[in-house]
């Protein structure tokens, strides 16, 4: 594990010179004093040299500027993310219908080798100007001599060409795998796309393979570029402001794809990870539980899934979708299945963390819960709900008794609510409901899901407090919505406490790390919530130390 020198451990410094924001019951300060990488206290300039008995080796002037808790991120996937920045990007932003799709990743094919695999990510069919997905004949006029796939902006599947269904042996006589989808045409043959636990099939015979716990988006590649995709997100976080992240599915390929870049010193960003529940059964062999590794990368708990996604049309709904009654969406497992990993976790001291989105299956996460509490008591065990799309009244107030959380992306709303009304109609009002939980005292963070969304904080704050679409419709009703300041402390102090990492990040509290960014405006005031959408950091600094500037990049 890499060290701080230790002049840097005694190294004092002095913040004045503008508004720091503690998200701390003392609320705001104007000063802080930090010795090594902790802080000291946070307060008037003159009890901070106090605090420092009077000694200051270095002085950050703030000239006028805010300084605030670095972001949390509990909810991404950097590896995916930076994976996904090499491909082809197909997002509704840069690709109006399924012929500019081909054209992009026609004009990707150039930078790439003649037989490499051609990627890429981010379509969303209903913002397509066909409203469908592509087929495998569509991708078919890219290549017919290598693979090609495009992953959907869930991140739950996508659309293959012929060649990787060849390749990959998919046929009509292949069924569908446990929790996944194979597309089909109406005579029963493959159309390219491949849903949730179907992605297994292309990660080859040496790849990693989560069968049924997930959908698998772990394609490798050298170890070499591995790191260089995470180092290429990670450039992304910080410039965002992001400081400490939670991987939401991590495999062997993160896990030694993150220990490389901590041994080369190359990790920035404070890294808890959740491992998938495909190595559930290994962790446990292994003997491992609750908490292991150090202030930068630590195993933080496992990751699981209830149901699909609202993207893809795989959330589960038992009723039937508004636009296809015939189409319920798919569980990961059944419900006593999906109990007896929870129970096996929990007793193992980890903290679990199951990606749900429909009513039905949130019920069936706060099930399990419940009867693993009571199965084995655990004070603190903070067992989320990742995305927790469309929680009832009474799932609310669950999560609140039982001491689960909420781990929301606020963005999603924003680029695919219009679609979600699409597929499940009014239910649809009380996407994310941040107001309610607010209200509820249930606990909640916010984050990305990056690479579904950018990291873009105060993107999410703003798009909790207007709850509007990319599209100009307002989901549900007023008290649906979350005041900015709320906002920013689902995305500081609420991830962390969704990773258990109060006492370390997400405020500016003496023996807190100091983690901070610093912005030109003050987000608090800014009345235009379209322009705090927009907001960016001039600084972002992980342990007293710049790691990103506005004006230099990665430090």
């Amino acid at each position: 594990m890499a060290t701080t020198p230790a002049a840097h451990q005694d190294r004092t410094l002095l913040i004045t010179g503008g508004t720091v924001h503690t998200l701390t019951p003392a609320g705001r300060a104007e000063a802080l004093a930090v010795r090594g990488e902790r802080i000291v206290h946070a307060g008037t300039a003159e009890e901070c040299r106090a605090a420092l008995d009077g000694r200051v080796d270095e002085r950050l002037d703030l000239g006028g500027r805010q300084l605030m808790p670095g972001f949390v991120d509990a909810h991404c996937h950097p590896v995916m993310y930076g994976q996904n920045l090499a491909w082809a990007d197909v997002r509704p932003e840069t690709v109006a219908d399924i012929a500019g799709l081909v054209a992009a990743l026609r004009r990707h094919a150039e930078g790439l080798r003649p037989d490499a695999a051609l990627r890429g990510f981010g379509y969303e069919h209903r913002r397509l100007a066909e409203g469908r997905h592509p087929t495998c004949q569509d991708l078919d006029r890219v290549a017919t001599d290598r693979e090609v796939y495009v992953m959907n902006a869930s991140g739950h599947g996508g659309v293959v060409n012929t060649y990787t269904l060849r390749k990959y042996g998919i046929t009509a006589g292949t069924p569908d795998p446990l929790g996944g989808r194979i597309g089909r045409t109406a005579s029963g043959e493959p159309n390219g796309e491949l849903w949730d636990g179907a992605c297994d099939l292309l990660t080859g015979p040496d790849g990693v393979k989560i069968t049924n716990h997930g959908p698998n988006f772990h394609l490798d590649d050298p170890a070499d570029v591995m790191r260089g995709h995470l180092l290429r997100a990670q450039q992304t976080f910080l410039a965002a402001g992001v400081t400490t992240i939670g991987d939401a599915q991590a495999s062997r390929r993160e896990l030694s794809t993150y220990l490389r870049a901590r041994d080369a010193g190359d990790l920035r960003m404070r890294t808890s990870v959740y491992l998938t529940s495909a190595l559930l059964d290994t962790a446990l062999d292994l003997g491992l539980g609750s908490e292991l590794g150090d202030d930068q990368l630590r195993i933080q708990g496992v990751k699981l899934y209830a149901d699909g996604t609202l993207g893809g049309w795989t959330a589960y709904f038992p009723e039937g979708y508004a636009a296809d009654c015939c189409n319920h969406g798919q569980l990961y497992h059944d419900p006593a299945e999906y109990a007896d990993l929870v129970l096996r976790a929990h007793r193992a001291g980890f903290q679990t963390a199951t990606h749900a989105q429909s009513p039905y299956a949130i019920g069936m996460v706060l099930d399990a819960v419940g009867k693993a509490l009571a199965d084995t008591p655990r004070a603190d065990a903070r067992h989320r709900v990742e995305h927790c799309g469309l929680p009832t009244d009474d799932e609310i107030t669950r999560m609140r008794e039982l001491g689960v959380h909420a781990v929301l992306q606020p963005q999603h709303h924003l680029r695919t609510g219009d679609g979600t009304l699409t597929a499940i109609g009014e239910m649809g009002h009380r996407y994310n409901p941040a107001g309610l939980l607010q209200s509820a005292g249930t606990e909640f963070a916010f984050s990305s899901d990056a690479p579904v969304a950018p990291p873009r904080p105060f993107e999410a704050v703003a798009a909790a407090a207007t709850r509007e679409t990319v599209l100009g419709t307002r989901l549900g009703t007023p008290e649906m919505r979350l005041a900015v300041a709320d906002g920013i402390r689902a995305h500081s102090l609420g991830g962390a406490r969704a990773l258990h990492r109060e006492n370390e990040v997400g405020s500016l509290r003496a023996g807190a790390f100091a983690d901070f960014v610093i912005t030109a405006a003050d987000p608090y005031r800014m009345d235009d919530l379209a322009q705090l959408a927009r907001t960016g950091v001039d600084e972002t600094w992980i342990g007293a130390r710049q790691v990103w500037s506005a004006a230099a990049g990665l430090v």
